[in-house]
C-alpha cells in the first residue's frame, strides 16, 4: 500500500493521540471531514491502523521494574519453539517476546513491580519451561526512551 502525505499526516496525529476526532485531524490538515473519514477507513480496513489502545503509566500502577531476558532454548527445532511461544503467551508479565539471531534465541521484556517479583517469575514460571536451557538477565536502570510512535 503506498501512503501519500497526507495519509502520514493523519497516522502522525493518530500516533501522537488517538483522541483526536475526525474533525480535529480535518482541521489540522485543513481537510474536509468526508476525505479524512474515507482515509481513517481505508488506514484501518488495510491493516495501517491496526488498533486504538490507552497507554498506561507502569510505574503508577505498581510496575517499577523493567527487565530483559535473553532466552537460549533446549533445541532450535520448530516444536521447541512452538512450546516456548504458546508458554510466553500466557505470561502477562512478558509484554515483548522477539525471536531473534545471535547468542540466542529469544529476547523478552518484562514489566514487573520490583526485585522479589522478578526472582518469583524467574524461579517459578521462565526457568521451569522444559524448552529453556538458559536465561540471561539485564535490568533497566533507567529509562532513556520509550515510545509506541514509528517513524512515518
Amino acid at each position: 500500500m503506498v501512503l501519500d502525505d497526507i495519509d502520514k499526516k493523519i497516522l502522525r496525529l493518530l500516533q501522537e493521540n488517538a483522541h483526536y476526532t475526525l474533525k480535529d485531524i480535518a482541521n489540522k490538515i485543513n481537510l474536509s471531514l468526508t476525505p479524512v473519514h474515507d482515509r481513517v477507513k481505508r488506514l484501518e480496513k488495510e491493516g495501517v491502523i491496526e488498533k486504538y489502545v490507552s497507554i498506561l503509566n507502569k510505574k503508577k500502577l505498581g510496575n517499577n521494574l523493567t527487565v530483559y531476558c535473553q532466552v537460549t532454548l533446549t533445541k532450535q527445532t520448530y516444536d521447541t519453539s512452538e512450546g516456548f511461544n504458546q508458554a510466553i503467551l500466557e505470561m502477562p508479565e512478558v509484554v515483548e517476546c522477539n525471536y531473534v539471531s545471535g547468542n540466542f534465541d529469544y529476547m523478552l521484556k518484562i514489566i514487573i513491580p520490583d526485585m522479589e517479583s522478578y526472582h518469583h517469575f524467574h524461579q517459578k514460571k521462565l526457568s521451569t519451561l522444559p524448552e529453556v536451557s538458559l536465561i540471561n538477565t539485564v535490568f533497566v536502570i533507567s529509562e532513556v526512551k520509550s515510545t509506541t510512535v514509528l517513524p512515518i
